[in-house]
C-alpha cells in the first residue's frame, strides 16, 4: 500500500500534473531582475534638452523606467541615469527618489513582472520566464500556488535602529504575500526561491520575524547564487561605473547613479567573508574589504561613508541561520573579478581585472559563506549547497541544467510533504 502511495505522490510531481499537493512557492528576484516603473511630475528638472523632450512625450503617465532599450542610446542614457538616482538625506537618515520622480513597482503577486524585463522584447530581456514556464509544467499555477514579490530593487535595507521606509515597507508586503499563500494553499508552508540579492532581503525578512512565524510558514529556503558576502565586481561598479559589459554604454555616465543605490552599497564585499587579502590596488595605496570606507573617499564619494558604517556595515555581520531548511544553488568554474588593478589614471578608466573562481559576478567565498559561517551551528535544521559547474549568474535562473537543479529541490521538498502522510 506504501508503495503504491509513493508511486502515486511521484505522478503528482511529473510534466502536467494537478497542483493539489504542492506547496505554494514564491519567486524573489535580484537586482535589475523585474520591472520598474516611472512617472514624471513637475518637480522634475531634466537635465539635457533631450531629456526634456523625452519627459514631455510621458506626459506625466507612468512608463517603464527599467528596463528600456532606450538606456543603451548614448543621449538618453543620462536622462535614464538622473531618473533612477537615488539621494541619501542625512536629517532623514533614509534614501529617497530624484525630485520630481515617483516609482513603482508593476504586478507584485505575479510572475508576470519577473518573467521579461520587456515584454515586446522577450528574446533579449528574459528572465525567469524558463523558470516559471518549468514550475508551470510541473503543476504550479501563477496567481494560485506561484507567486512573484519584484520590489525597487534600488533600495535596500538598513540595521536595527535606522530608518528605511521602502526596504521595510518591502518586507512587511512580502511577509503578507507569504502568508495569503499559506493560507489560500490549504495552510501548507511556503517555499521560498530567490535569485541573487533577493536571498539577501528573505534572510533578513526570516531573522527578524519571530522563529514561531517562520516554523509555521516557511517550509523551505531555495537561494540561487546569493552574494551573502557582496562582490569584487562592487567595488568596480563604484570605482568606475559597470556596463554589464555593453560598450556603447560610457561607464561613466551611469557611474553616479549606480553610486546612489543603496542596494549597491549592501552589496561591497564583506570583511567577515573576503577576510586580509587586497581587493583593489593602486599605484599608491591597495584596498581591502575592511578599508571600504577609506575606498569610497578615495574615488570621490565621500557621502556614501556614513550611510555605508551606520547603515550597511551592521548588515554585513547579520547572516545568522534562520532555523528554517536552505538549500543554496550556486554556480562555480567561471572567471570571476577577484582584484583590481588601476594605473596612473586613477579610478576613470577601466582596471586591470584579476579573475578567479565564481559564477562571474559573485565570488566563490561570498557565494559559499554561510557554509562556512554556520558550520557546527545548533538549530539550524538543513543547510544544503549545491554546485552548477560552468553557470554564470544570471544563466543560473534560465540555464536548463540549472533550472532542473532548481526543479528537483522543489520536487524533492514537495516529495518529503507527500511521503509524511504515508
Amino acid at each position: 500500500m506504501k508503495t503504491l502511495f509513493l508511486m502515486v505522490a511521484s505522478l503528482c510531481l511529473c510534466h502536467n500534473s494537478i497542483a493539489v499537493d504542492l506547496h505554494p512557492l514564491v519567486l524573489v528576484p535580484g537586482s535589475g531582475g523585474n520591472q520598474l516603473e516611472a512617472r514624471l511630475t513637475s518637480k522634475y528638472k531634466p537635465s539635457t534638452l533631450i531629456c526634456k523632450l523625452s519627459a514631455l512625450q510621458t506626459k506625466s503617465s507612468w512608463f517603464r523606467l527599467w528596463f528600456s532599450p532606450s538606456v543603451i542610446i548614448s543621449p538618453f542614457t543620462q536622462c535614464f541615469a538622473e531618473r533612477m538616482m537615488l539621494y541619501y538625506d542625512p536629517e532623514l537618515d533614509d534614501y529617497h527618489n530624484a525630485p520630481g520622480v515617483e516609482t513603482r513597482v508593476p504586478h507584485f503577486g505575479s510572475t508576470e513582472g519577473l518573467m521579461y524585463l520587456d515584454p515586446h522584447l522577450k528574446h533579449i530581456t528574459e528572465y525567469m520566464a524558463t523558470l516559471v514556464n518549468s514550475l508551470e509544467e510541473v503543476g504550479y499555477e501563477s496567481g494560485k500556488n506561484l507567486f512573484g514579490a519584484p520590489y525597487d530593487f534600488r533600495y535596500g535595507l538598513a540595521a536595527e535602529g535606522h530608518p528605511c521606509h521602502i526596504g521595510n515597507q518591502y518586507l512587511q508586503d512580502l511577509k503578507k504575500l507569504i502568508e495569503s499563500a499559506f493560507v489560500s494553499n490549504g495552510k501548507k508552508p511556503v517555499i521560498i526561491v530567490s535569485h541573487s540579492l533577493g536571498g539577501l532581503f528573505v534572510l533578513q525578512l526570516l531573522n527578524r520575524s519571530p522563529l514561531s512565524w517562520r516554523h509555521k510558514y516557511i517550509k523551505h529556503f531555495i537561494s540561487v547564487s546569493a552574494p551573502w558576502g557582496g562582490t569584487v565586481l562592487q567595488m568596480l561598479t563604484f570605482a568606475s561605473g559597470y556596463t554589464l559589459g555593453i560598450p556603447v554604454v560610457n561607464p561613466l555616465v551611469v557611474r553616479e547613479e549606480q553610486r546612489s543605490s543603496e542596494s549597491n552599497l549592501w552589496l561591497m564585499p564583506s570583511p567577515k567573508v573576503f577576510a586580509a587579502k587586497p581587493l583593489v590596488i593602486t599605484e599608491k595605496k591597495s584596498y581591502m574589504a575592511s578599508d571600504v570606507p577609506e575606498f569610497l573617499m578615495d574615488i570621490g564619494f565621500g557621502e556614501g561613508v556614513c550611510p555605508y558604517k551606520t547603515r550597511i556595515e551592521p548588515l554585513l555581520d547579520s547572516l545568522e541561520a534562520p532555523g528554517v531548511p536552505v538549500t543554496c544553488i550556486v554556480g562555480t568554474g567561471v572567471e570571476t573579478p577577484e582584484k583590481l588593478v588601476y594605473g596612473n589614471q586613477g579610478f576613470d578608466v577601466q582596471p586591470g581585472i584579476v579573475y578567479g573562481d565564481g559564477d562571474g559576478t559573485v565570488n566563490l567565498e561570498s557565494l559559499l559563506a554561510l557554509e562556512s559561517l554556520w558550520s557546527g551551528l545548533k538549530g539550524q535544521q538543513v543547510l544544503k549547497v549545491i554546485k552548477v559547474s560552468g553557470v554564470s549568474h544570471m544563466s543560473l535562473v534560465k540555464d536548463e541544467v540549472a533550472v532542473n537543479e532548481i526543479l528537483a529541490q522543489v520536487q524533492s521538498i514537495n516529495s518529503i510533504h507527500l511521503t509524511s502522510f504515508a
